[in-house]
Order: C-alpha cells, then structure tokens, then sequence
C-alpha cells in the first residue's frame, strides 16, 4: 500500500503487483480502491469465474453500498460504478467504445502476465484511466512479450512463493515426488502410449500413493492435474469404479459446468460431492478453491512457471486444513530438473545448485512446508540435470530479455545475480564476454564498441579472471586502475589487511605468470596476446603501456571496473573461505586450467598430459582427478568411494608399485607432497567442465598391483584417506 502511494506521489499512473498465488492481490486492490475511491472502476479478468469471486472481495473491504456489476457473455450492467469485465468481453469494439476513454478513473487488470495479447492491447490502447494496476503472481513469458513495458517497469511490491511461506501467508505443503510407474520394464516417460497411463496398474498405484499420503482435513478434496483431456476423462471413470466420486474438467466445458464441479468439491457433505477433480491446464490459475487439501500430478514438468501455479492451488488458507498434500509422479521425463527450480525459485539455471536443491530436499523451502524425493525420483532428477543443456542460447536470451524488461534498460554485470537471473557465467563461456553477447544479441539497443585489442583484454579477463576464483590477480587488476607503480607491495598490503592472506613468493610468481600471460598454453599466448597488464620496473611492477593505453577509453575502463568489482563479490561469496592453506574452497568447482593456475603452477597443461593425476615437483603438489561415471564401454577404471573418506582409485598405466608415481603418492610426507582430489560425475557432460574440490588426502598401506583386464597392463590401486570426509550431499550426487 505504501509503495503504490510512494509511485502515485511521484505521479506514476501505472504500477505492476508480482505477489505469490494465495497472497491476497484482490484484496490489496480493494484497500487501495477504497485509499483512492474512485468514481468509475474497471476490474479486468480473462475467466467469468472470478468475476464473482473478485466482487466478494471488493465487498468485504468497501462494504455492500457500491453500486457493482459485471461484464460477461451472462450479464452486461453497464450502468454499474464498479464494473467487473471478462477481457474477451470488453475487448469487443463494439462494447468498449461505449464509454468514454476516460471513463474508468482506475482500471484493475488480474493475472497480468496475460496482458501481453491481442484482447488486452485492444483495452489498454483505447482507456485512458488515471492509474492502472497489474496483478500477477508470474510476470514471466518466453514469448518475447514485455509485460514490465505496459506498467513503465513501475514493480510496487514483489512477494514469490517462499517469501510468502516465510511470512505464513499460505498454507504449508509437503511435497513428495514419487516414482512413475514402471510398465514393462520401462518407466513412464514424455513418449508413454496412452494405454499405460490409463492401466489398471497404473490406477492401482495412484490411488495407493494417495491414500498413503492422505490430507488434511475431514474428507480429500483434491485436484489431479493430467497430461492430455482423454486421460483425465479416462482416470475420472476409473477412480469412479473404485468407489471415488470424481468428475473431469476439461476446455470444451462450459462455465456453468465448471462452476457445479467446483461446488460440489468444495461442499462439506460428500453424498453428492466430489473427492477429486480431474483436469489438463484449465485449472492453472483464476481459480480460488481454498479447501483443496491434496494434488496429484500426473504430467511431466514442462514449465516452472506451470508447476507453481499448480501447485498454488492448494496453498490457500482454510479453516479445514493445516496443510495441502503434494504428490508428483516424476517419470523418465526430459524436463524433470524444472521441479527443484520451481520449489526454489532459482533461476540461476545453475546445475550444481540445482542438484543442492534434489539433495537438501526440506532446507529450499521456508516455514513448516517440506519438501521430499524419493530414491529413484531423485535419480530421474539427477539424470535430468545431467542431460539438460542448460547453457542454449534461446535459455540465456530468453532469461536476459525477461531481466532487460524487469529494469527497462540493458542489465550491468550485476543486475543478474541482483535481480535472481540466470548465472551470468553461462553467457562468459557461450560467448567470451558479456560484451560480445551485448554487440551480437541486443546491438540494436547497445552501442558501445571496443577496438579489438580491448575486446581481447575484455574477453581475457570475463575467462580468466572475473570468475572470482583466486583473489589475487582480481585486487591487481582493481589497483591498476588506480595505482600505476608499486603494485606487488600495494597488492601484499591489500591481501594482508582485507583477506587475511599472506602473500607467498609462489603465489607472487604465480600472480605475475597469469598477469603477463605467461602461464597460458602456446595457442592462448597467441589468442591473448595483446592481455599483459604489467611490467617489471625497478625491482617492483607497474601497469604496462598497452593496458595502461586502453583504460584512456571510458567504456573500457567501466568495463574492467565492473568485471573486477563482480569478481571480487563471486569470491567472497563463492571463494572465500579457503581450505587450509590453500585458494581453494571445499565442494565449490574447478576446471584442470583453475587447479595449475591456484597450485601456483609456473605453465598451465593441457589436460591429456595430466591424465587422472600430475606430480608438480617445483611445488611439490599433485592434484587427482576422477571421472566417477565412466563412459559406456570405456576401460574398467574403477576409482570408487569406500565411505565419505576413504577412497580407491588406480594409477596410470603402465606402473609398477615401484614407480616414481607410487613413491610420489605412499612417501608424500617423506617428500612433503600435498596431494588434492578433484571430482566430476560425468567426463562426457558437454556443459560441466569443472570438478568438485573436496580436500587433501594421503595414501594408507601399501600399493595393491593388479593387471587391467583389457589391456594386461600393470597399474596398481590407492587406497586414500581423506582428510575431510565428503559433504553428504555431494557423496550422494557422485555415487548414487
């Protein structure tokens, strides 16, 4: 209320309201109806049903005095105050012009995400009122429209689904995603004949799971949402034959028959009611049935934005429930990693978060609402998330121009993470830089042009640097924007008092190696050139004259500013807390180039040459890197998990026990070896190039020799010991 009068003193005409399904958007309309007590009014929805409902609603707060009516195909008061419409109504030519364009002083538009079509257009195009409000619970399209646009990107208040969890303004939930059923062998997936998903085993195991779960309340009240129309019919008869008294509700039903299924859902005696309403999408949204206290999904998750309004159905509070049951058949289907970014409401598009979220289950969902997978929907989740490719282009522009429409103009850097878009990374890797993406995909609306040398630096530093993964060449780089002599000790200085860190001779090497371009391979020293930012001057360094050149150009220098001040936050948000001694952090991912360059290695390898391990014997380091699922039909390289903190894996090959790596490996405390491991999932992940850190670990007992099957090579297992057993989540994830 507070923040559409602060827009209204600033003589703001147009506002958006993004509130959660349940949060009372009607209601919040009426208080500020009744704050402005407007002569004429127009409440705009696109299904008849609410236009009842939305009344109510107005009469509770300014009392049964207003002169109201409505709007329809059923009834047509024109001559009402309060005028509530269906848009398809009052979208008609002939109907619209019959009031003046500024009749309605306060035009109230519901479920605004739909404002985008032809029908509203027309509407908001002819009226001219004196303020105009939008209410929606999901702003978001992916069909290029710009709802933001029609309010003047004017957002008054944001409350999503777990924020009004946390503020107990919905009812709790406990959500169980359960396992399809299995139908010869196969599990229910996107391509399913309709004959199994209306079997008598399959209706055998609904109802089963149903009732095992139950509901709050003195009898189930319960929507199931199904896949295709003649599925919910089908289910609807089968659940009658069983006893259930159902009814299916489908788009070809009229409104009155919509409305009598409802009700009977809704009565408290169940002689003529109904326990479940079978229905496709029709229910999604504009649909208040605040008894529910069970839902059933029977599809497959195509949409997060579909998935919570679903699942909104049920969050309304009710005196006859404390709480709304959520049972979700999760089949082999393509989308499935939708589901823990729905519960969420990341859209970081973040793999490994997304699988944080499968695992932690209860910790994403605020108040006393749970959330929990079953062991072999879960591993549907993870193979979802495994096979997604979450970094095609259409995803990345479709989430930078919903994120361009939130703030009216091009994001900066920071405005991804600000705002809860998707990981900005994604675009530095599919695109070199966010420049490059700016100049290619939005060169219409982004002027800014960079000379090539400073679109290579650019590029250098979106790659190497700005990731935030060590902080060193980040503080460098932010004092060579100011300081141009010195710099070694003004960085030694900052490192000491702002991190905590020492700066050590290996980690002086290192920083200069990276920031003269001397770490990378031949093929990069060729590509980045023109990215040596210092100089060697008079036993100390300073900035070097091509960088020092460039940062004369404005915009390059914004840039360099931005992308150094958005790695410093990455790290302290992502890096921060060091393992050890080390510029590492527990369980947060690595790339082969991160771990040479954060080992202070003096030249970056390439990853054929390092092989599952590499003794770096000038710093006497030796990461292990393990693939844990291996190809299909690869060589039996079985490097296994014993517990969270003992670990077999096995040599190169061909060694002996008497090989230079096993004495690296079983006398690393003699020699003063430091060995790390390093660990990804899948080596064939097209997107996932990184590895999981989790600590340093030393040999126990003795080399055990054995001779590799397929080729007769002698190789020889390590039976490690880690000195920080595996995060639970994470030995999980890697070994289920």
């Amino acid at each position: 209320m507070k923040a559409l009068g602060k827009l209204r003193d600033e003589d703001k005409d147009k506002a958006l309201l993004i509130s959660a399904t349940g949060t009372g958007k009607t209601y919040l309309s009426a208080f500020d109806v009744r704050n402005i007590n407007p002569k004429k009014l127009l409440f705009l929805v696109h299904r008849e049903q609410i236009l009842i409902q939305a009344e109510e609603s107005f009469k509770d707060v300014l009392g049964d005095n207003i002169k109201t009516g409505f709007l329809s195909g059923s009834q047509k008061q024109f001559d009402a105050d309060y005028l509530f419409s269906t848009t398809n109504m009052m979208s008609k030519e002939s109907i619209y012009q019959q009031f003046p364009k500024d009749y309605f002083e306060y035009i109230i538009i519901d479920e605004t995400h739909r404002a985008g079509a032809n029908s509203y257009c027309q509407i908001l195009n002819y009226f001219k009122p004196k303020f105009l409000l939008g209410m929606t619970a999901t702003p978001e399209r992916t069909d290029g429209i710009d709802i933001y646009k029609l309010f003047d990107h004017n957002i008054a208040y944001e409350i999503r689904l777990q924020q009004a969890l946390e503020e107990n303004m919905l009812c709790p939930f406990h959500y169980f995603g359960i396992s399809e059923l299995t139908v010869n062998g196969k599990v229910i997936d996107d391509m399913t004949e309709f004959k199994y998903l209306v079997s008598q085993t399959r209706v055998d195991k609904i109802i089963e799971t149903a009732e095992f779960y139950g509901y709050s309340g003195n009898r189930v009240r319960g929507l199931v949402f199904c896949s295709r129309t003649e599925e919910a019919k089908t289910l609807s008869e089968l659940f009658n034959r069983r006893g259930y008294q159902t009814a299916a509700l489908v788009g070809t039903d009229s409104q009155k028959i919509r409305e009598e299924v409802i009700e009977r859902l809704e009565q408290n005696n169940r002689i003529d009611g109904l326990d479940y309403i079978f229905t496709v999408d029709i229910m999604n949204e504009g649909v208040d049935i605040p008894c529910v206290n069970q839902i059933i999904m029977l599809r497959p998750t195509q949409s997060a934005i579909i998935f919570i309004q679903q699942l909104g159905r049920g969050l309304r509070k009710h005196k006859d429930k404390d709480y709304v049951v959520v049972i979700d058949f999760i089949g082999n289907y393509q989308k499935n990693f939708l589901i823990p970014i729905a519960l969420s409401g990341d859209r970081s598009y973040n793999k490994d978060t997304i699988r944080r979220y499968v695992a932690e289950g209860n910790r994403i969902i605020p108040g006393c609402s749970t959330v929990r997978f079953d062991e072999m929907s879960k591993r549907k989740i993870y193979d979802a998330i495994d096979s997604a490719r979450l970094n095609e282009m259409k995803l990345i522009k479709d989430e930078y121009n919903n994120l361009k429409y939130i703030l009216g103009r091009i994001p900066n850097i920071d405005d991804f993470d600000k705002f809860g878009s998707i990981d900005i990374i994604k675009i530095f890797d599919k695109m070199g830089s966010y420049y490059r993406f700016l100049v290619k995909y939005d060169g219409e609306d982004y002027t800014v042009r960079l000379s090539s040398l400073e679109d290579e630096i650019i590029m250098f530093l979106s790659q190497k640097i700005a990731k935030g993964k060590r902080i060193h060449e980040l503080e460098m780089i932010k004092r060579l924007l100011y300081y141009h002599t010195d710099i070694m000790n003004v960085l030694r200085n900052t490192l000491d008092q702002e991190y905590g860190i020492k700066l050590s001779m290996a980690e002086k090497k290192s920083v200069i190696n990276n920031l003269t371009n001397s770490f990378s391979k031949v093929s990069e020293q060729e590509k980045y050139s023109n990215c040596i930012f210092i100089k060697q001057k008079s036993g100390n360094y300073s900035i070097s004259g091509t960088f020092a050149k460039a940062l004369q150009n404005p915009d390059f220098y914004k840039m360099v500013e931005d992308l150094v001040d958005f790695g410093i936050v990455r790290y302290r948000k992502y890096y921060a807390n060091r393992y050890k001694d080390t510029n590492f952090e527990l369980y947060q991912k690595y790339t082969y180039e991160d771990v040479c360059r954060l080992l202070n290695w003096e030249k970056n390898m390439n990853a054929q040459n390092i092989g599952g391990y590499f003794y770096e014997k000038t710093t006497k380091t030796m990461p292990v890197f393990i693939n844990y699922v291996k190809e299909e039909g690869s060589i039996a390289y079985e490097d296994r998990f014993i517990s969270p903190s003992q670990l077999i894996a096995l040599s190169k090959r061909p060694r002996k026990i008497e090989s230079k790596d096993a004495e690296h490996i079983y006398k690393a405390k003699e020699e003063g070896n430091r060995i790390f491991l390093f660990v990804r999932k899948l080596k064939d992940d097209k997107e996932a190039k990184e590895f999981y850190f989790l600590g340093e670990m030393n040999a126990v007992g003795k080399p055990n020799p054995i001779i590799m099957k397929d080729t007769s090579d002698d190789a020889f297992e390590i039976n490690y010991r880690l000195h920080t057993p595996v995060r639970e989540d994470i030995y999980e994830y890697l070994t289920n």
